[in-house]
């Protein structure tokens, strides 16, 4: 039928309309209808996967504590290479991180690349907080003013750096060090922030989220997008307003459910309880727990006061009373590596 006959002073008529609004809403509704359905299922798997864990969502049991024991420091000294090195030919920890502006970063990059189990990320340095050893950035302090201090180094305490660095000179320097390690032959395996720099201003927040998702090279972020995420890092004083907050609902790389350390002990029997203690008080999740392993020397004696639990830190997950306790308490043991292996195949 030719559509002109349709019209009446360029009008359809009336019965002719009313049967076209039939037509299209039986062609319509069902498009609708299917369309909420799956804004819905959408809605509901994104729901789903919210209330799940980290370690859930990547695949690991539910209920399951999985840890993520990590070396930081490593490059720092001839002291803490060899702890590092120690533990990765005994299979006993694989994931460390390495400062890269700091003298022995190199030497433990070039060790690292031949041995392939290894999960090295690098421990990305903006602070120098010992009094005697310390280190300056790699970019040249022309281009990064603010980030030095009047020794010519990295400021000592975060908050020095927070009150003096630009986020567009933090940058600029985190990633002089990623591009280091790979003009080394070598891509970390992930990136995590020394003395929590990085995490201490909502601007370097973003600078650090922005690196890690060009790279490809996870950060070990915290959801803080649940509350309680949230709070445990208010309660540290970290800057975590609704900008961070939103920053990291955005961050397209895996996450971590929690995130902790290896606290002192009077002595080592003391420190391995404390350890267990922690480990108990653990929700079920993926936690990454941190430490300073470091063989003795009299030269360590020289750099940290903090040296005797570093010394105990590098015997600690070689203690078969540790194995043995992860092993009763059906601990999962787990690594960037997989992490990220498990996060390509559930995409």
């Amino acid at each position: 039928m030719n559509e002109s006959k349709w019209f009446i002073n360029g009008m359809m008529p009336a019965k002719i309309m009313h049967r076209h609004l039939i037509l299209i809403l039986f062609l319509i509704i069902p498009l609708l209808t299917s369309s909420s359905v799956m804004a819905q299922s959408v809605k509901s798997k994104n729901k789903k996967e919210k209330n799940k864990t980290w370690a859930e969502q990547l695949g690991f049991p539910k209920g399951k504590k999985v840890l993520l024991l990590h070396m930081d420091d490593i490059g720092m000294c001839p002291e803490a290479n060899e702890a590092a090195e120690r533990y990765i030919k005994n299979n006993h920890i694989l994931s460390a991180a390495v400062m890269m502006p700091c003298p022995n970063a190199t030497s433990f990059i070039e060790w690292a690349k031949s041995h392939p189990s290894a999960d090295i990320g690098l421990h990305l340095t903006l602070t120098s907080e010992w009094k005697n050893y310390r280190w300056p950035p790699l970019t040249d302090a022309a281009k990064v003013p603010s980030l030095i201090d009047p020794d010519g180094k990295f400021w000592h305490e975060v908050p020095d750096v927070v009150a003096h660095a630009s986020a567009k000179e933090v940058e600029m320097e985190i990633r002089a060090q990623i591009e280091k390690c790979l003009a080394l032959g070598y891509r970390p395996t992930h990136i995590d922030t020394h003395m929590g720099t990085l995490i201490g201003s909502p601007e370097y927040v973003k600078v650090f989220f922005k690196v890690a998702e060009e790279y490809g090279i996870p950060a070990n972020v915290i959801d803080i997008t649940v509350p309680e995420g949230a709070t445990q890092f208010r309660q540290k004083e970290y800057p975590v307003n609704d900008d961070v907050i939103n920053t990291v609902a955005k961050y397209k790389l895996p996450k971590l459910d929690d995130f902790t350390y290896v606290h002192e002990g009077s002595t080592y029997e003391d420190k391995r309880t404390k350890f267990f203690t922690m480990v108990k008080s653990l929700n079920p999740g993926l936690t990454e727990i941190y430490f300073h392993p470091s063989v003795l020397t009299d030269n360590l004696k020289t750099i940290t006061n903090s040296w005797q639990q570093r010394v105990w830190e590098a015997d600690l997950f070689a203690d078969p009373v540790v194995h043995q306790f992860f092993k009763k308490e059906g601990i999962v043991i787990t690594n960037w590596k997989e992490v990220m292996k498990r996060f390509g195949e559930k995409k």
